[in-house]
């Protein structure tokens, strides 16, 4: 079976599913860390997100519980411990593992972006994903952090509708992936305004950091 098969059989809907309840969002992520000052100085002092608490694990207080705003009030939180030392090696993950965490940056500031990675020492890869177009970095962990902006302007609130409408013109047309034009015309089709962004070429490849 190939995968159009198996995602024609498989019903993708942003409609609310037949479940006991549904979640109403993602309050926090919460990952083990390193130590405070690499996790501050990679997640305050490059990506920009302010540290909005710091206190104590409640389960162990030995460890450090630091809390970072993601940029919508949504958090991510580290476990940490002084002497705990930091490796930039790259990460083996492991089954039930996270493979990496992307987060929305504004696409007129991509070039800033690039420059502030190169000057502290954070290689990347940019990569046209189709309908959005994304930096690949690492933290001071060897942990994979994207940094993604779709090609056409989303509303928040329609974001689920117009991603799940894409992938069934990507599937009726017999396309590999969803492209910028299914994206488009998804939001035609809603209604809503299909501005693309101004963004640089960039290959559709992959690559090791």
């Amino acid at each position: 079976m190939n995968d159009d098969q198996s995602t024609t059989e498989l019903e993708v809907t942003a409609d609310l599913p037949d479940a006991p309840f549904h979640t109403a969002g993602v309050d926090h992520i919460t990952f083990v860390g390193s130590n405070v000052d690499d996790t501050v100085a990679f997640y305050r002092d490059v990506l920009g997100m302010p540290l909005v608490l710091k206190q104590p694990n409640l389960d162990a207080p030995h460890v450090t519980h630091l809390f970072f705003d993601t940029g919508d009030g949504r958090m991510l939180t580290f476990f940490v411990e002084e002497g705990r030392q930091s490796n930039r090696g790259p990460q083996r993950t492991p089954l039930g593992g996270v493979h990496h965490v992307a987060f929305q940056f504004e696409p007129e500031r991509i070039e800033e972006i690039k420059q502030a990675l190169e000057e502290r020492g954070h290689r990347y890869n940019e990569f046209d994903r189709g309908i959005f177009h994304s930096l690949y970095t690492t933290d001071h962990n060897g942990f994979v952090i994207e940094l993604s902006t779709d090609k056409f302007e989303i509303p928040d609130e329609h974001r689920g509708e117009v991603l799940a409408l894409a992938q069934k013109k990507r599937v009726e047309e017999g396309a590999e992936y969803a492209e910028g034009k299914h994206l488009k015309e998804a939001l035609e089709a809603l209604g809503l305004p299909a501005e693309e962004v101004n963004l640089p070429d960039a290959g559709s490849g992959a690559g090791g950091l």
